[in-house]
C-alpha cells in the first residue's frame, strides 16, 4: 500500500510523536509499504512561538498538492493539527478523498497553560478538524472516553511500542550520581508540569532532567541542586535511563507518555500523578506508583523489581504498533482522483 503521512512534527524535533511516526513508519517499509512523509523540513519554515526548536511550515499548500499529486496515495493519514495538518486535510475533501487522523497531543490544555485561550474554544477547533476523518487514532482508552464525553467521533485504538534492544538494563551508565536517582525525560517546558518534581523533597538522593525546552535555562537557575543533561538521543538517551532508579513523571496532559513505556524497558518503576497516560500505562500492573502526592509515590517506587518492569515493556513492540495503525486505516477505493 502506498501510504502518505502527513505532519507537522518530524525529525530534528525530539518528542514522542515523532519518535512514534518514525519507527511507525520503519515497520510498514518493513511490511513492504511505500511510505511518503509530508513535513516541515519539505518548506519554507519559521519558528513556533515560544518554542524556537519548532518549526512551522509556511503556505504548504501549494508544495502539498504537489507532493499529493506526484505520491498518488492509496490511503492518507493526518498526524498532526498544525499548517500541513490543515493544508492536507483541506486538499483531501476538495477531492473526495477519505483520510484519518491522530490525537497525539493536549493542544487545548497546551494552549491554556501558555496564553489565555478557552479550553472550550480549543476543543472547538479540534473538534472541527478531526470531523471529518474516517477514524482518528487514540493512544489510550482513557483519552478515547474522554474525546468521546467531548463530542469526538469515530475514535479508534493506537497504543505504542517501544524498542527494547535500545532501552533496557545495562552496566553502562552514562553518569554515577548519589543514589537513588529519580529521572525525567521529555521536554523543559510548562505544559510539562516539571517543576512538580523539581519541587519535591527526595533526600537523599539526585534529580535528574534528561530534556530541552523553552524553560531549561530559566528552571538550571532556580533548581541548581537538579542535574540537567541537556538532550539525549539513542545509545546516549538508553545510557541515561540506566543511571536512574526510578522515573518520574509529573505531566497531567499528555495523551500517553512514550518515555514511560522506555523507562519501564529500561528496568525503571514510575512514579506520576493518577491521570490519563499513567493511568493505562501504569495502573494496576504493579510496574509504579501513582499519587497525588508525587514525593510519596516516587518513594514507594523504589521497591518494585526491575524485572517486573522489563516483562511488561516487552508486551509493547513496534511491530504491533504499526500492525494496528494500518487496520485502522481507511483506503482510498480506485485510483485517486486529480
Amino acid at each position: 500500500m502506498r501510504i502518505l503521512l502527513a505532519t507537522d512534527a518530524w525529525t530534528p524535533q525530539i518528542n514522542g510523536v515523532v519518535r512514534t511516526l518514525g519507527r511507525v513508519g520503519e515497520e510498514l517499509r518493513a511490511l513492504g509499504h511505500t511510505v511518503e512523509v509530508i513535513e516541515p523540513g519539505r518548506f519554507r519554515t519559521i519558528a513556533c512561538p515560544t518554542y524556537p526548536e519548532i518549526r512551522l511550515a509556511v503556505r504548504p499548500r501549494a508544495g502539498a498538492r504537489r507532493l499529493l499529486d506526484a505520491f498518488r496515495p492509496e490511503a492518507v493519514h493526518i498526524a498532526t493539527e498544525g499548517p500541513i495538518g490543515w493544508a492536507v486535510r483541506s486538499l483531501c475533501l476538495g477531492r473526495g478523498l477519505p483520510f484519518t487522523t491522530s490525537y497525539h497531543t493536549r493542544f487545548p490544555e497546551y494552549l491554556a497553560a501558555r496564553i489565555p485561550v478557552p479550553l472550550a474554544l480549543g476543543y472547538a477547533v479540534m473538534r472541527r478538524f478531526h470531523r471529518p476523518s474516517k477514524g482518528v487514532m487514540v493512544a489510550t482508552p482513557t483519552l478515547l472516553g474522554e474525546l468521546e464525553g467531548r463530542g469526538f467521533s469515530n475514535l479508534k485504538a493506537w497504543s505504542r511500542g517501544v524498542d527494547t534492544e535500545l532501552f533496557k538494563p545495562r552496566n553502562d551508565p552514562a553518569l554515577d550520581l548519589p543514589r537513588p536517582v529519580y529521572l525525567y525525560v521529555g521536554r523543559v517546558s510548562v505544559e510539562k508540569n516539571l517543576e512538580a518534581f523539581l519541587r519535591l523533597d527526595l533526600t537523599p538522593g539526585t534529580k535528574l532532567v534528561v530534556g530541552d525546552g523553552p524553560q531549561l535555562a530559566e528552571l538550571r537557575r532556580r533548581f541548581p541542586e537538579t542535574r540537567f543533561a541537556g538532550a539525549r538521543q539513542g545509545e546516549e538517551l538508553a545510557r541515561h535511563y540506566a543511571s536512574a532508579d526510578v522515573f518520574v513523571f509529573p505531566s497531567r496532559t499528555d495523551t500517553f507518555g512514550l518515555v514511560m513505556l522506555e523507562a519501564l524497558a529500561s528496568g525503571l518503576p514510575v512514579a506520576a500523578f493518577p491521570v490519563p497516560g499513567p493511568l493505562d500505562v501504569v495502573d494496576g500492573h504493579g510496574i509504579g506508583m501513582l499519587d497525588e502526592d508525587l514525593a510519596y509515590a516516587a518513594g514507594r517506587a523504589l521497591a518494585i523489581p526491575p524485572e517486573r518492569c522489563r516483562a511488561h515493556a516487552l508486551k509493547h513492540s513496534w511491530r504491533a504498533c504499526a500492525e494496528q495503525f494500518l487496520g485502522n486505516l481507511h483506503p482510498i477505493a480506485g485510483p485517486p482522483p486529480a
